[in-house]
């Protein structure tokens, strides 16, 4: 994995997702200002989503000065182990949709952190727990290839796991899944995730990873330090 990788930043929200703060021209000025080379713009859709028509257009109108490539796409959550997502139909304009982990994707729909911390105090097993969760985003790169995973990893902390605890089989299991189906994986600076092992997984299978800020505001798109470190340990593995 290359450091050349830093000159990306595949996950930037903007006002159209309800948690963001910057307007998509003030993410693409910040990213100029970053020395960025490629800029994606995605903000959080649901089933009933109704505004991304409107996203596309407004995308569309940008003004990007030379240098700069801006891709769009849109985040939606994995819902179950059969990777069914939280999305509506899409139309023409979205370059990739960001399967995400925001629940965890049970069997008979998706939980929430204590839902599943509960459960597993009543004796779901956290190896089970395993299989289902990677079983779920799996299942999701396999129904919507060519896409990304957004801050994959990123529940394992919420429900008292963590990538440790996911071993060699489902980490190979997973990342050949990315290479098979053309699914970039972001390495995520908000949440530090992937980590090491599973960047190594990635590396062997022949994966294809981008870096993300997963930024909110856009004082923050383009600035590594948690990416830079993991990238940096990786390679140096």
């Amino acid at each position: 994995m290359s450091a050349d990788i830093l000159r990306g930043d595949h996950h930037v929200h903007s006002t159209f997702s309800d948690d963001a703060v910057s307007t998509p021209e003030e993410n693409v000025a910040a990213a100029v200002a970053a020395g960025l080379d490629t800029l994606r713009l995605v903000d959080h859709v649901r089933r009933d989503t109704t505004w991304v028509p409107e996203y596309v257009r407004a995308m569309r109108a940008l003004e990007v000065p030379d240098g700069l490539t801006v891709l769009t796409g849109v985040e939606a959550k994995v819902l179950d182990t059969a990777g069914t997502l939280d999305i509506p139909a899409l139309p023409e304009g979205i370059d990739r949709i960001l399967i995400a982990d925001h629940q965890f994707p049970g069997s008979e729909g998706p939980l929430g952190p204590t839902a599943v911390r509960e459960r597993m105090t009543a004796g779901w097993s956290s190896s089970d727990v395993l299989d289902d969760f990677v079983a779920g985003i799996v299942a999701a790169m396999e129904r919507h290839p060519g896409n990304q995973l957004a801050h994959c990893f990123s529940l394992l902390p919420k429900i008292g796991l963590s990538e440790d605890d996911l071993g060699p089989e489902r980490l190979r299991a997973w990342a050949e899944t990315a290479a098979r189906t053309d699914t970039l994986v972001e390495v995520n600076e908000k949440w530090a995730c992937p980590e090491p092992a599973a960047l190594g997984a990635l590396r062997a299978a022949g994966a294809t990873l981008v870096a993300s800020t997963d930024s909110h505001e856009a004082g923050t798109v383009g600035k590594y330090t948690r990416v830079k470190a993991l990238v940096e340990k990786e390679v140096a593995s």
